[in-house]
């Protein structure tokens, strides 16, 4: 009975220091991302700023589209990643100086603001959607 025990509080404790570290990696990676730049500005600040600044150009449509193409991110991180992409979104509209947010900023700013780890289901998405992938293809490099 007590070897059995033993057993138990060593795959426990292996375990729950497997699970600090996992944990605490993911801190440390957003801890970074609000350390400020040479400019002065974090990331996390810069994506606030294009996000606040592009507000008034998006449309109901267009944020019908950014909440169908972040649906296959699992719940848990989908604010996030809405948060990001629309950052990028933001951005690409802005230099742009375009009116309104439209399918082909949607586009340009999901494939830019996505890991290239994860542009496989990415495709996987736009080709479900449908998206032509021809004029998009210079930005999977």
């Amino acid at each position: 009975m007590q070897d059995w025990f033993m057993w138990f509080i060593v795959f426990w404790c292996i375990v729950l220091v497997g699970l600090f570290g996992i944990g605490g990696y993911f801190m440390f990676r957003k801890f970074l991302k609000v350390f400020p730049k040479a400019d002065g500005k974090s990331t996390l600040d810069w994506e606030e700023h294009y996000v606040n600044e592009s507000l008034h150009l998006w449309n109901e449509d267009s944020k019908k589209l950014l909440n169908e193409l972040v649906s296959p991110v699992p719940e848990l991180f989908r604010d996030v990643a809405k948060q990001k992409i629309a950052s990028k979104i933001g951005q690409i509209a802005l230099e742009d100086r375009a009116k309104t947010i439209d399918f082909d900023h949607i586009i340009r700013g999901y494939i830019v603001a996505t890991p290239k780890r994860d542009h496989k289901f990415l495709i996987k998405k736009l080709t479900s959607m449908e998206v032509d992938m021809k004029p998009y293809e210079h930005l999977f490099e």
